[in-house]
C-alpha cells in the first residue's frame, strides 16, 4: 500500500489517498514487454548487418590523390567489392598531416558506409598535435590491419653519389645546402626522415608538402634532393631509374626490389621504419556491420590478386591474426606508446 499525503486549501488537516501496488499481473505484463523490446533491437540489429550494404561505400584517404596511401587504398577497394557486393569508393581528403580526413570519418555517421583508411599517421598524431579534433583511440572502430609497407631511401636522378657509403660522405658535407622532402608532419616519410637524420646525426633541411605525390614530382625534376617514401610510391620508379636508391628501410630486403640493400646491412644497424595500415569506421558502428566489413577484409588480404599487387609494389598483406578489430586496437596503442616519447623528446610539433 502506497500512502500519498495532500494538502487543500482550508482544510484543518491533511488527509490520506490509498493507492494500491501494481497487481502481479501488471509486473509480468511489464517484463514480457521489457523482454520483448529487447528482442526486437537485437533483431533490428542483426537486420541491419543482413542488410548491408545497400549502397556503394566510401574509403577516405586522409591524403591527396596518387600518393601511397592512395594506391594502397583503390587496390582494397578492388579487393573488398566482391565480397561487399557493392562498390568502393575512394575519396581523398588531404591536409594537416591527414587530420582533415580523419576527423571527416571520425563526426560520420556510424552506419559503414564511410571507412578510414590510415597508416602509422594515427598512431604520431596524439603527440604531434597539442590539439585534434577528434579522439584517436576512442572515436573509432578497428576492423583490422591491411597491410605493411617499408620504405626506401631515394634521392633525385642526378644526385652525384654512387654508393651508400659516398652517398653518407655527401650529405655530411653538402649538409647546408641539401633538402630532405616529405608528405607532412607526421607522415611516415616525415618520421623515416626524422630517424635518418637521427642515426647519421646529421641535420638536413625537410620541405614538406601536402602528401608524396607532390614531393615525388619534385624530386623527380630535381627541386629537391632526398625522400625517404614507401615501396607503393617508389617502386616502379626506382625500376625505371627515374631516382636514385640507397636503401629499404626494413630489416629484410623487399622482394620486389631484391637488389636494393637495407640500410641495416650497410651499417645503420637496427634501423627499421615500417608504415603500416589499418582500416577503421566511425564509433557506434553496429557490430554486425563491423563484424560484414571485417570478413571482407579477411576475404581481401587472402585474395591471390591483392597479393600479387601488394608484391609488386615490395608491399606485405596483413595475416589474418593482424587483420582483426582486437589487433588493431591493441597494436594502435602499442604504436602510441612507442612514437610519443620519441616525438616529444624531439619537441617536434605539427600545430
Amino acid at each position: 500500500m502506497i500512502h500519498v499525503t495532500i494538502y487543500r486549501s482550508g482544510m484543518p488537516s491533511p488527509f490520506v489517498l490509498a493507492r494500491s501496488a501494481p497487481a502481479p499481473r501488471q509486473k509480468r505484463t511489464r517484463s514480457i514487454l521489457a523482454v520483448l523490446a529487447f528482442a526486437l533491437s537485437l533483431s533490428t540489429e542483426s537486420a541491419l548487418g543482413q542488410d548491408y550494404p545497400v549502397r556503394p561505400v566510401t574509403i577516405v584517404v586522409p591524403y591527396v590523390a596518387g600518393g601511397p596511401t592512395d594506391v594502397l587504398a583503390r587496390n582494397l577497394g578492388a579487393a573488398l567489392s566482391p565480397a561487399l557486393k557493392q562498390q568502393i569508393i575512394v575519396e581523398n581528403y588531404g591536409g594537416a598531416g591527414g587530420t582533415i580526413g580523419t576527423a571527416r570519418v571520425a563526426r560520420a555517421q556510424p552506419d559503414g558506409y564511410t571507412m578510414l583508411l590510415m597508416h602509422i599517421g594515427i598512431a604520431t598524431a596524439p603527440a604531434l598535435y597539442r590539439k585534434l579534433p577528434y579522439d584517436t583511440v576512442n572515436d573509432f572502430e578497428p576492423i583490422g590491419r591491411v597491410a605493411d609497407v617499408p620504405m626506401a631511401l631515394i634521392a633525385r636522378p642526378t644526385f652525384p653519389a654512387p654508393g651508400f657509403r659516398e652517398f653518407l660522405d655527401y650529405i655530411k658535407a653538402h649538409k647546408q645546402s641539401l633538402s630532405l622532402a616529405h608528405a607532412g608532419v607526421g607522415s611516415s616519410s616525415h618520421l623515416c626522415g626524422l630517424m635518418f637524420m637521427s642515426v647519421i646525426a646529421t641535420d638536413i633541411t625537410t620541405v614538406p608538402y601536402k602528401g608524396n605525390a607532390p614531393a615525388m614530382t619534385d624530386l623527380l625534376g630535381g627541386q629537391v634532393d632526398l625522400m625517404c617514401d614507401q615501396t607503393t610510391n617508389t617502386t616502379e620508379q626506382i625500376k625505371a631509374a627515374k631516382v636514385k636508391a640507397y636503401g629499404a628501410t626494413s630489416l629484410t630486403r623487399i622482394p620486389s626490389l631484391p637488389e636494393l640493400p637495407t640500410l641495416d646491412e650497410q651499417g645503420l644497424k637496427g634501423f627499421e621504419v615500417i608504415a603500416w595500415y589499418g582500416l577503421w569506421v566511425p564509433k557506434g558502428t553496429p557490430k554486425p556491420i563491423i563484424d560484414k566489413i571485417h570478413g571482407a577484409l579477411r576475404a581481401a588480404v587472402q585474395d591471390q590478386g591483392f597479393g600479387a599487387r601488394m608484391h609488386e609494389l615490395g608491399a606485405v598483406p596483413a595475416s589474418l591474426e593482424q587483420a582483426t578489430p582486437e589487433a588493431l586496437r591493441t597494436f594502435l596503442k602499442s604504436e602510441i606508446d612507442r612514437w610519443g616519447p620519441v616525438i616529444k623528446a624531439a619537441g617536434v610539433y605539427a600545430d
